[in-house]
């Protein structure tokens, strides 16, 4: 920036020189302290997004940990419905066997068995015989 300078004669003029150069240094002066606190501002606004995008990426990976997690004791719960499933059918078609072999008996026989009617597991799962004695399968049984 040039400076112009006016000559006159005196020294009110000087005065009026020195007043303006003054002000003119304490504008830059407050200038740069404004443009210093802005960038400090600035520096600690970024501070404060990264230290926000890493508590974000922590907490993703702690649900995404989560997640995996519950999928794993989806699939774990799945296939062991799956086991009970194959088991449930085995049974009922034991006891149908089973029953087959009672009305057999009592129409060779001509004595009255009580025969159990077979339940149906899709109206009541819960009233389901209990086994005697555990029929065995893996999960390997089974692909998904």
């Amino acid at each position: 920036m040039a400076s112009v300078q006016l000559v006159s004669s005196g020294s009110e003029g000087d005065g009026q020189y020195v007043m303006v150069d003054e002000r003119k240094k304490r504008r830059m002066l407050s200038n740069r302290e404004s443009a210093r606190r802005s960038r400090m501002r600035k520096q600690q606004h970024l501070d404060e997004l990264l230290n926000q995008v890493s508590q974000l990426q922590k907490e993703n990976n702690e649900i995404v940990q989560h997640v995996n997690a519950t999928t794993e004791l989806y699939v774990q719960a799945e296939s062991e419905n799956n086991i009970l499933r194959a088991q449930m059918m085995e049974l009922s078609d034991r006891l149908q066997s089973l029953n087959s072999v009672l009305y057999i008996v009592e129409e060779v026989s001509g004595y009255s068995m009580d025969i159990p009617e077979i339940p149906d597991p899709l109206l009541k799962p819960w009233q389901l015989p209990c086994p005697s004695q555990p029929i065995m399968a893996s999960a390997n049984m089974f692909q998904f």
